[in-house]
């Protein structure tokens, strides 16, 4: 950085310019990186179990061990989220592909109740829809808080809302959170993307701040992911 004695204003030199390029980058590299790793650990390890008689029998067949493994994984979220700062950035990482190996273990419930080719016809619609979703979140120039304030809201009335309807049993109102949902998470797709992009020019790549700030990131985009893709599979798979 210069100063600009004639405006009175410091300038910033093509070196500076570049070295804040190459540190976006490399920012961005590792939140997708991570997000990738964590999405190819949940997949690999949902088809290992679904593909393995005895592991899968044991979570079809005792719902509590389900429900306990969903609280293991709420718990990993939770932690990662709240904790960050007082964890070194190997054990958040840790943390991260475990919660991703729990996730896969409870998703391989999925290949029970909707075919195989459903499933994989709306893991590409998902990763379609991110894809296409997070380009427009990093190319507009809109902003885009009051949407994500929008989506959160949404977010909260539909988690309350699957809770309810765990007891109603309502179609309806099941696809009508399905549908919401949809919606929901596409929007957050887009504001998460920004989001990041705006804090990968604060933040230095390398340090261990930022690679705890990569990790929350991978997460708030794998988590998008991840419920477009149940929520487009409510929509469009095909059950057994």
């Amino acid at each position: 950085m210069v100063y600009d004695f004639r405006n009175n204003s410091r300038v910033t030199t093509t070196a500076e310019t570049v070295d804040a390029g190459v540190n976006e980058n490399a920012f961005i590299t590792r939140v997708y990186g991570w997000m990738c790793v964590a999405l190819a650990i949940t997949g690999l390890v949902a088809l290992y179990v679904v593909t393995t008689p005895v592991l899968i029998n044991t979570i079809a067949t005792n719902q509590m061990l389900l429900f306990g493994l969903i609280i293991v994984e709420l718990a990993a979220v939770g932690a990662l989220v709240l904790l960050v700062n007082k964890m070194p950035a190997t054990l958040a990482a840790i943390v991260f592909v475990t919660y991703s190996a729990l996730n896969g273990v409870t998703l391989s419930t999925l290949f029970l109740i909707y075919t195989a080719s459903s499933i994989a016809s709306a893991f590409f619609i998902t990763s379609a829809t991110f894809a296409a979703m997070s380009c427009y979140g990093w190319y507009t120039k809109r902003d885009l808080s009051s949407i994500g304030n929008l989506c959160f809201m949404g977010l909260l009335g539909i988690i309350i809302a699957s809770l309810v309807n765990m007891f109603l049993q309502s179609s309806g109102l099941y696809w009508a959170i399905s549908y919401i949902g949809v919606l929901i998470f596409v929007g957050l797709i887009a504001y998460d993307t920004q989001k990041i992009k705006r804090m990968s020019r604060s933040i230095e790549s390398n340090s261990e701040t930022g690679k705890k700030t990569a990790l929350l990131g991978a997460l708030a985009l794998y988590l998008d992911f991840i419920n477009l893709f149940i929520m487009l599979l409510r929509i469009l798979g095909s059950r057994r």
